[in-house]
């Protein structure tokens, strides 16, 4: 299926650094010519200190919206006219709507895991779960799985910068949500343990065991694990991480991060054009064949 440019087609686009393995083009393109949407949709490697001047560009040039990796999510928030609650909260946004120069901020990645644990068969609605870090991707999980029901998160991370910014998205989301949100410190095993014992959901949102790292991992073994629960980790190169073997060699069931990606992707594509992403045939034309690479 080829792409039609005429002067009324309608831009979209990603930006970061670096961006030339994304696979957002391949999958926002085929769900746009599938819906016969006259738009297209574009990826421009952007560094920090450049991302105010690219989205006035895209006001510009009347982009419809864009998606934002890192380094880029939290600097983004300067320029947005209105934030989503979630994106207020968590202080970082991955979409931004154009609506005529107002420029409207959105994150997505925590809605993206919550999504691909339904498509799968979980739901997190009156769960416990337990996260791994303190970073961007967790922020935005903790943040979305609070707003969207989940009965308690416990977050561990070392002490820090993450941990204190951590400690006060707990500390509002306990306060507007009826999920109570802890902040422990990972120097704790036997608490560590505890929780992840009573968890029925485990999700590393940390980039430990990304490639050429493959080797590492937030936690040293398989016995912090256990058959009944249902893991996730943000990572999706390599397609199984370390942290994905220990859950398998537990008993358990465990994802990577693509499924995460193609439903983030599928809640920013749902908000810029008004209409659900044709998920199922992205799935098999642009996110099965990744999964056997």
């Amino acid at each position: 299926m080829g792409i039609n440019i005429t002067g009324k087609t309608g831009l979209l686009a990603v930006l970061g650094t670096p961006i030339q393995h994304s696979l957002s083009p391949a999958m926002h393109n085929l769900a746009l010519q599938t819906l016969g949407l006259d738009y297209t949709y574009l990826a421009f490697d952007i560094k920090e200190e450049e991302v105010g001047q690219a989205l006035e560009g895209l006001k510009l040039f009347g982009f419809r919206g864009c998606n934002l990796t890192m380094p880029l999510k939290k600097k983004a928030l300067e320029y947005c006219d209105h934030l989503s609650e979630s994106a207020r909260i968590s202080g970082a946004v991955n979409t931004i709507i154009n609506d005529h120069g107002v420029l409207t901020g959105d994150t997505t990645d925590g809605t993206g895991v919550l999504w691909a644990m339904r498509a799968n068969g979980h739901e997190m609605l009156g769960k416990k779960v337990t996260i791994m870090g303190a970073g961007g991707a967790s922020v935005s999980i903790v943040t979305q799985g609070a707003l969207d029901g989940a009965k308690e998160i416990t977050v561990f991370n070392r002490k820090g910068e993450s941990f204190s910014m951590m400690e006060q998205v707990a500390e509002e989301l306990n306060q507007i949500t009826s999920c109570n949100v802890k902040v422990l410190t990972l120097e704790d095993e036997e608490r560590l343990r505890r929780e992840i014992k009573e968890s029925q959901f485990l999700i590393n949102g940390t980039s430990l065991g990304m490639a050429p790292h493959e080797d590492t991992c937030i936690l040293p073994d398989s016995s912090y694990f256990h058959k009944d629960l249902v893991v996730a980790d943000v990572v999706y190169n390599p397609r199984e991480t370390k942290f994905m073997k220990f859950a398998k060699e537990a008993g358990a069931v465990a994802y990577n991060g693509l499924d995460m990606l193609l439903y983030q992707g599928a809640k920013s594509f749902e908000l810029w054009m008004g209409v659900p992403m044709p998920v199922e045939l992205v799935k098999e034309k642009v996110f099965d064949p990744e999964r056997k690479k």
